[in-house]
């Protein structure tokens, strides 16, 4: 049976691992044949786009890959069209085509190869919520509610299941493209199992190499470190300016050149790495060095990471980014500053055995919840 995954509303990079990276891996290991359509434009290592001139070929994965040239623009060009995109799809001859985004034109020619092969099922998911689209006026009654509503009704009559990777994205499929809640349901993002259990035994290795000590209380965090996650700096300062010197932080991404004056600045206290830009392995692996890994700005597949890994966190409280909470293993901040975040980290280094408990539960439930081969099963099950 073939898989066709479509990934054609941003840049698909290999050697990722966000969900279009990890769910087709899956669905190779499951035994399925499966090809990724994606653009020519991929993130190179300083976070920049780019445009790559490989076109078919197979990934570190085992999967085959089908790179599209544009027209009009580039990848992030709403009206983008992809030419050579029904050619694509016909020649792989999919069982399912599985739509990453809905939110291109050129769905409409999906829907238009769906309606001709009605054999086929036909998934898509949503990345889109208030948070990352609909600003203003504009975008959202135009943009959202009529162009990409427009082609969403299109592609509706052949999907058998619309997902929202968070349970804000499912609420948006409802609230912006119509969709009956029956045809709507929650796919979380999550975590590469090899990755975790391959990391498990790392912890005092990745501790040592940075000069962390057994009895360190470790903060990690990292990622597009810019003006959309400013909360960065806040937390820096907040391990900076705790009188408690055995609280210690590593800090691993990039870092946006309007934010660098002050960022350099925290990072001269001793208390403080950055490690730069790492790959997704050692993300990983740093994570899991971690006691306590902080994300307080917007939402990345990170959140989900480092729950599936077993730390405890502390997130930014964002209405409708609630599924990392699994009982009590993540603190939620709906005010983000120096004070609030200096406050929960010393009060879980002060309170051992509440530390434990958040641990103990993260542990239990983490991969329970965001196992990326239990995630990729279900996908395809409805």
């Amino acid at each position: 049976m073939k898989i066709v995954h479509i990934c054609l509303c941003g840049a698909m990079t290999d050697g990722f691992n966000y969900q279009e990276n990890v769910i087709t891996k899956y669905h190779k290991k499951m035994g399925y044949d499966v090809t990724i359509i994606a653009s020519q434009w991929i993130w190179d290592s300083e976070g920049k786009l780019k445009r790559t001139d490989k076109t078919d070929y197979f990934n570190e994965d085992g999967v085959k890959m089908v790179r599209l040239p544009i027209k009009h623009g580039t990848v992030n060009s709403r009206l983008k069209t992809y030419p050579g995109l029904y050619g694509a799809v016909e020649k792989e001859q999919p069982d399912i085509l599985f739509i990453h985004d809905c939110q291109f034109l050129d769905i409409r020619k999906l829907a238009s190869y769906a309606r001709r092969h009605p054999n086929v099922k036909v998934y898509v998911d949503n990345h889109v919520d208030y948070s990352n689209g609909a600003h203003g006026w504009l975008s959202r009654n135009l943009l959202h509610k009529g162009l990409w509503r427009f082609c969403v009704k299109k592609i509706d009559p052949y999907v058998t299941k619309f997902y929202g990777v968070l349970p804000a994205r499912v609420d948006f499929l409802k609230e912006m493209y119509g969709l009956p809640n029956d045809k709507c349901e929650l796919l979380v993002m999550g975590a590469d199992d090899e990755l975790v259990e391959k990391v498990k035994s790392t912890r005092n290795a990745v501790r040592d190499k940075h000069g962390i000590q057994d009895d360190d209380f470790l903060v990690v965090t990292g990622g597009k470190i810019n003006q959309f996650r400013p909360e960065t700096l806040e937390l820096m300062s907040a391990v900076a300016e705790s009188k408690y010197k055995k609280i210690k932080m590593l800090i691993f991404g990039s870092v946006d050149e309007t934010l660098k004056p002050r960022f350099d600045s925290l990072c001269e206290n001793n208390r403080i790495q950055f490690v730069g830009w790492q790959n997704v392995e050692n993300t990983y692996e740093l994570m899991n060095a971690a006691d306590l890994i902080v994300f307080p700005g917007l939402h990345s597949v990170m959140w989900e990471q480092a729950v599936a890994l077993g730390i405890p966190c502390i997130f930014r409280d964002i209405e409708g980014f609630g599924h990392v909470d699994l009982g009590g293993n993540a603190v939620f901040l709906k005010n983000v500053t120096e004070n609030s975040l200096k406050e929960v980290i010393e009060d879980l280094y002060l309170t051992p055995d509440e530390y434990r408990r958040m641990k103990d539960i993260a542990r239990k439930k983490g991969m329970q919840y965001f196992s990326y081969k239990n995630i990729s099963k279900r996908s395809i099950e409805k």
